[in-house]
């Protein structure tokens, strides 16, 4: 993945108004609620909130339409999910002005979310879990085959609702089971949008957008009527969907936080990796699971390394609403998660953390606005190094040992992403080969692809999405003996 962020497109209108509030009035509902714009704290549109009862109905068209589709031909369901994303793209200008009005990142990082989306919806269609031939003998023939599970459940984070949420419907749908999803209430727009467009397109009961409160979540998880769960979120949480999950005994996939480090060697060309390292530490406000979010670098190059991101992040990563040119941290997505970020920027003074970059949270807006932050060299177990912060501040922390940076990289409980950054190619793949993480780059962070899995180590995770890795966690596996004579 290109994570430069470019000029945007040109700004449209505020709040465009071609944006129908009863496009996702599908369901009756006695109860609305509505998100807010984080750059300006002004309320959106109303949207329904979800009730046991529309779950359960929810669930039950679900089922009924699954008989079906688990028996439609691959290239049908391909031809489907293939013109949903022309849908898509036919409306990808009005989704993208939506998601930066609902989510706050800005709107060249719109643009590159439904890039991505197309992208990978297309690469999805392509792709098919065929079955394996284990054993074939004059006796006998043995397959393994992958038949799908049946009503799955997705469960959407605000970050990047769109291609999390489509990542999730893709490899469901084309694995012949029918999916349910729950947007984040923070960002319920685009999947509902999303929804309006695939009940054009695929058959009644395949594809459901369910918005609603905190509590739809847990609904879903414990409803023994759905077979599976993909949620994406936080640790925290994610053992409480498991849990839930338990008392069915329904499958799971989890991708949960990351607290990735990136390992820079004493021969990188600073000027070089400097850019590639600032950026992908503060992307969508630091808001993306597999940021680089502790950066350790050799001693011999660490001032040169420091001075030079702290120049480029003055120069080069403007703080401001989505919709501003050339703005690459937008506002943080929301209140609560406004406040765990400030509570972070307080122990700057608390804990007496010198700063290389001294990012100043903006209380006086009415947006969730905080500056860039890089923090230098703090202890080992401060809480900026131990845990997530999930906003635009990050670590830079020395070292001089090869085993000694391995092991400290290697120290948490969470191993989603890590990366290696070396002239030493050589060098550097051996090294990366020793870091515990589900997706590991040398000379590069967060790139991801459809057709690449993509999952966490230890508490980051359980499963892989994406991938016919991931494809494969939408099924059964099924082994069929074929005994080619008949025994009396």
């Amino acid at each position: 993945m290109d994570i430069t962020v470019g000029p945007p497109p040109p700004p449209p209108p505020k709040r465009p108004s071609h944006l129908p509030r009863q496009s996702w009035q599908f369901v009756a509902s006695e109860r609305t609620r509505h998100s807010i714009d984080p750059a300006t704290g002004e309320a959106l549109y109303e949207v329904p909130v979800a009730t046991r009862d529309d779950l359960d109905l929810a669930v039950q068209h679900a089922r009924e339409a699954f008989t079906a589709w688990s028996k439609t031909a691959f290239a049908e369901r391909s031809r489907l999910l293939l013109a949903f994303a022309d849908a898509i793209e036919q409306n990808r200008h009005e989704l993208e002005q939506l998601l930066t009005m609902e989510q706050g990142k800005p709107l060249s990082l719109s643009h590159q979310e439904l890039d991505m989306t197309l992208a990978w919806l297309r690469t999805f269609a392509t792709m098919e879990v065929k079955e394996e031939v284990v054993e074939d003998v004059e006796e006998r023939t043995i397959y393994a085959t992958f038949p799908p599970l049946g009503v799955c459940g997705a469960i959407i984070p605000w970050n990047w609702p769109i291609l999390l949420g489509m990542g999730k419907v893709g490899p469901a749908l084309m694995t012949g089971n029918v999916m349910i999803v729950k947007p984040s209430p923070f960002t319920p727009y685009c999947d509902l949008k999303l929804g309006e467009l695939g009940m054009s397109i695929f058959p009644p009961g395949v594809f459901q957008v369910l918005s609603g409160h905190d509590e739809l979540g847990p609904w879903m998880t414990e409803h023994g009527g759905i077979d599976m769960i993909s949620f994406t979120g936080s640790i925290p949480t994610g053992k409480r969907v498991a849990a839930s999950c338990a008392k069915t005994l329904k499958r799971y996939v989890l991708e949960l936080g990351g607290n990735d480090a990136a390992v820079v060697c004493e021969d990188v060309d600073v000027a070089k990796c400097v850019p590639k390292i600032a950026m992908s530490s503060f992307l969508n406000s630091g808001q993306i699971c597999m940021l680089t979010k502790r950066i350790y670098v050799h001693e011999e190059i660490y001032d040169q390394f420091r001075d030079a991101m702290v120049e480029f992040t003055r120069a080069k990563v403007k703080t401001g609403a989505g919709f501003e040119p050339d703005v690459v941290v937008g506002p943080v997505q929301n209140r609560i998660q406004f406040d765990l970020v400030k509570d972070m920027y307080s122990q700057i003074d608390a804990c007496r953390w010198r700063t290389a970059l001294r990012g100043e949270v903006r209380s006086s807006s009415k947006g969730y606005f905080i500056e860039p932050a890089i923090i230098d060299n703090p202890p080992e177990d401060s809480r900026i190094v131990v845990e997530e912060p999930f906003g635009p501040i990050v670590p830079l922390l020395r070292w001089t040992d090869e085993d000694d940076v391995l092991r400290r990289a290697n120290g948490l409980r969470t191993g989603l992403g890590a990366s290696v950054w070396s002239r030493d190619v050589e060098r550097a793949e051996r090294m990366a080969r020793q870091l515990s993480a589900g997706s590991v780059w040398v000379n590069s962070h967060f790139d991801v692809a459809p057709h690449v899995p993509f999952g966490g180590h230890k508490e980051s995770g359980v499963g892989v999405e994406w991938g016919i890795e991931g494809f494969k966690q939408y099924t059964n596996s099924t082994s069929l003996w074929v005994w080619k004579k008949v025994f009396d």
